[in-house]
């Protein structure tokens, strides 16, 4: 997928991304300078000292906090005889950055994102963060209902499978890697014992943040040590809270 990397040119039209907007929202906005800052990636600002007033990073911001929302009370309702636990295993996996990317090709959103990006540049949160900040725009532009309205009709209604979720094993290794890179903290994983033999062989596993150990993990593969790492990690920072 090319991105669009002329940030003057691409929407001189308002009517035509007005009408972009509905197709993908199921309204027109009041406000579609709001919604074309939803979709500016940083990358696309000239001036990188103030590209939190001209990207959508402050409407990402809103969106998520949105979108945590409407998914935690929507789960609740779904699943009134589950606990706590699962309730937050669940909503982590519909708002992982993964499932977000996929969501926002889903709806069309990677169309119309602008980014002015090279072939080193990482693009795996440029549509999962531009879903987000779109959240945020609905919110401002029309309010709490019809965000709610959007996120369930337009996104979990159609896309979101809870009975192949429920299934789905939390990838929690995946979890804290992004998490690291978004708090831009160094993670490493590292091996640190591995004892017995053949079925009984046991390895141990540990998580270590800026050059601190802080989370272990045994298992009877490196794979499973360094997952349940990761669980332990998780718990500590609350990560699958957030």
């Amino acid at each position: 997928m090319n991105f669009k990397t002329i940030l003057g040119s691409f929407f001189t039209n308002k009517n035509d991304l007005a009408k972009k907007i509905k197709n993908i929202v199921g309204f027109y906005p009041n406000d579609v300078f709001l919604f074309e800052r939803a979709l500016v990636h940083k990358s696309a600002v000239h001036d990188h000292t103030s590209s939190y007033k001209k990207s959508n990073e402050r409407l990402e911001f809103l969106g998520d906090a949105v979108l945590g929302a409407v998914v935690a009370d929507y789960l609740f309702k779904v699943y009134p005889n589950e606990d706590e636990g699962f309730l937050t295993k669940m909503r982590s996996k519909i708002v992982s950055r993964h499932s977000l990317n996929d969501l926002a090709k889903k709806i069309g959103l990677d169309h119309i994102v602008i980014a002015r990006l090279d072939k080193k540049s990482k693009t795996d949160s440029i549509y999962g963060n531009a879903f987000e900040a779109l959240i945020g725009a609905i919110y401002l532009d029309k309010g709490t209902k019809a965000a709610e309205k959007f996120i369930l009709e337009r996104v979990i209604h159609p896309y979101i499978l809870l009975e192949k979720l429920e299934k789905e094993e939390t990838n929690f290794k995946s979890r804290i890697i992004e998490w690291a890179q978004k708090e831009k903290r160094d993670l490493i994983f590292e091996i640190l014992s591995e004892k017995g033999e053949g079925r009984e062989k046991v390895f141990e596993a540990c998580v270590k943040l800026d050059g601190k150990e802080v989370a272990r993990g045994k298992e009877q593969s490196k794979k499973k040590a360094e997952q349940k790492a990761a669980e332990e990690f998780c718990k500590q920072f609350k990560i699958l809270d957030e």
